[in-house]
């Protein structure tokens, strides 16, 4: 029952805060997804995106792929949170431990993670080509699914997996500089004879701006990786007339960096980050937040299901 409610609040916190943020995802992705010499780039910035979908009269096409995105974040996140809830209770109970530690988590998240990735890859392959598509041009997720094939479902996976380690990067950071903050108080501390002998602890504040810190951190330390995923799995084909051939070049890793390094340098690979660290940070603290407003009440209403499936099976056996 405790996994069910984690992931299904989970869930649900994903899919809102996926929705709220679609069309900011949208402009980001297609700024992202664009792989071309400076002198030929279509956006010079990610407002261009936004400018294009207002002069064509497409708004609506901001929110192409919207289904698709939000189905995808459901059963990844559905899935993330039942995994990570089964596996940190399996671990307490043949461990014999009564909390989890830090190394344990983290693994155990990566685990999750990575089970996750593997289920849902095909979803993410055509949520990004959905949404990398010219405005009004979009194909649905029926067709998209039918149009690729098995191997081209997976494109991107190897990177998918290796940005499961976002998550460490960013606890990492957090540890280091949280550490440092509270040396500096221990200090100040000493200093005072009259100060009070309790263990030094974060505020609340602190506490949230070194979680979007770290988290910003991690984003830019994995972002060349995300770039070349986003690439790899994008619908747009460059300029270059063979347009078969190169897209078979991008859709390994290799092709793909020397893609972005051949046309746009080594700042192609952080091409989108400003908006890759906004996206991230306000699509964490809505998931987050969401969730946390949601579980007590989905718990409630598990409990209630429960009951009344009880009830009815009682009844129908009475009868």
């Amino acid at each position: 029952m405790e996994s069910l409610v984690e992931a299904t609040s989970g869930a649900v916190g994903s899919l809102l805060s996926t929705t709220i943020l679609y069309p900011l995802d949208t402009c980001k992705t297609k700024y992202q997804a664009e792989n071309r010499a400076h002198q030929h780039q279509k956006y010079r910035n990610i407002s261009d995106v936004l400018w294009e979908a207002i002069s064509t009269r497409q708004v609506l096409s901001l929110f192409q792929g919207l289904g698709t995105k939000n189905f995808h974040s459901f059963i990844s996140s559905f899935l993330y949170f039942y995994g990570y809830s089964f596996l940190k209770r399996l671990y307490l109970k043949k461990s014999g431990f009564k909390s989890i530690g830090t190394k344990a988590n983290l693994v155990i998240a990566a685990a999750a993670g990575a089970c996750t990735v593997v289920v849902t890859q095909p979803l993410d392959t055509v949520s990004s080509k959905m949404q990398t598509s010219e405005f009004g041009e979009s194909k649905g997720l029926c067709q998209s699914l039918a149009e690729s094939t098995w191997g081209e479902s997976f494109d991107g996976l190897g990177i998918s997996l290796l940005l499961t380690s976002n998550p460490s990067i960013q606890y990492t950071a957090f540890d280091q500089l949280k550490n440092r903050i509270l040396k500096e108080k221990m200090k100040k501390r000493e200093s005072n004879a009259a100060a009070s002998p309790s263990p030094e602890a974060l505020s609340a504040l602190t506490a949230f701006l070194l979680g979007a810190v770290s988290k910003c951190i991690a984003t830019c330390i994995t972002y060349p990786a995300i770039r070349c995923k986003v690439v790899i799995q994008s619908a747009e084909s460059d300029e270059t007339k063979d347009g078969k051939s190169q897209l078979k070049t991008r859709k390994t890793v290799s092709g793909a960096l020397h893609s972005i390094w051949e046309k746009e340098g080594i700042l192609g690979f952080f091409k989108g980050l400003q908006a890759q660290i906004l996206k991230t940070v306000l699509s964490s603290a809505l998931l987050l937040m969401i969730k946390e407003k949601i579980t007590k009440s989905t718990w409630i209403t598990m409990l209630a299901l429960r009951r009344f499936i009880l009830m009815t099976r009682s009844r129908l056996k009475s009868s």
